[in-house]
């Protein structure tokens, strides 16, 4: 059985609905490291999404944030985020989402970023577009970074890691009309993806932070790659550049200026 985009549309937008429900209420939270948290919501936003593909795709290996990964076919996988912008959501700040990404054969084939708080719903499928609510998408026209409002993000090791991104940040940060961290690197490529930001950055990710919105901002025709300019971006250790085509060379070249 092959999924349908209307179907991980319409289960990312209930995983969206429990994290919702949950927003601004106190949350039993964990801490997986210093600054590394997870909630109830997290679990139960995860518990309905693995319970779908199994469900429906019980042979598919899944990559899931809190469950790590589970057995299944090595040519149908699944990268779940159940909350991606954990931090964000446990401070009361909406900036927040759930990340699906199916891929076969290598191939990632469909994306789904849904934003609850303003019920933004970005989605893709290979060789077919990217949307946001149903209305096609496409990267800003950025063509220099002077112009440029880039985004980026931070490992929640950056103590303990030399490169941990923050002489990029300041180089960008110099060098553009501006810097964001919104805290949740699906919304970021997907903003990538429909021009709200005009380029993206990441050092250190994980494969289900990225592979949703990765997908969508290709299908919206920007270019993304590793932090080496490479295609993989998937395979550890995952990075990522987005932007459009003119603009990506000169991220990639900013981030190698040391």
């Amino acid at each position: 059985m092959t999924p349908t985009l209307d179907g991980l549309i319409d289960i990312a937008r209930q995983a969206g609905e429990i994290l919702r429900q949950s927003f601004g209420k106190n949350l039993d939270v964990e801490y997986k490291s210093l600054i590394d948290l997870v909630s109830e919501a997290d679990r139960q936003s995860e518990r309905l999404l693995l319970n779908y593909i199994r469900q429906h795709f019980p042979g598919d290996s899944i990559q899931a944030e809190e469950s790590g990964g589970l057995p299944g076919s090595s040519e149908r996988v699944w990268y779940i985020d159940p909350l991606d912008g954990t931090v964000n959501y446990l401070h009361g700040i909406p900036i927040y989402s759930v990340s699906i990404a199916y891929a076969e054969g290598g191939v990632l084939r469909q994306g789904v970023v849904y934003d609850p708080v303003h019920d933004e719903c970005f989605s893709a499928e290979h060789g077919k577009g990217a949307f946001l609510n149903g209305h096609l998408i496409h990267p800003a026209s950025a063509t220099d970074l002077d112009h440029a409002l880039l985004v980026t993000g931070f490992s929640y090791d950056i103590r303990d890691i030399p490169d941990n991104n923050l002489d990029n940040f300041a180089y960008f940060a110099l060098h553009s009309q501006g810097v964001r961290r919104l805290g949740s690197a699906a919304l970021d490529l997907c903003y990538v993806a429909c021009g709200r930001l005009d380029g993206f950055w990441e050092l250190i990710l994980q494969p289900w932070d990225l592979a949703a919105g990765a997908l969508i901002a290709i299908e919206a025709g920007a270019k993304v790659s590793n932090i080496d300019g490479g295609p993989d971006f998937i395979s550890p250790p995952p990075s990522v550049i987005a932007a459009n085509h003119q603009l990506h060379p000169l991220i990639l070249a900013g981030v190698h200026q040391k």
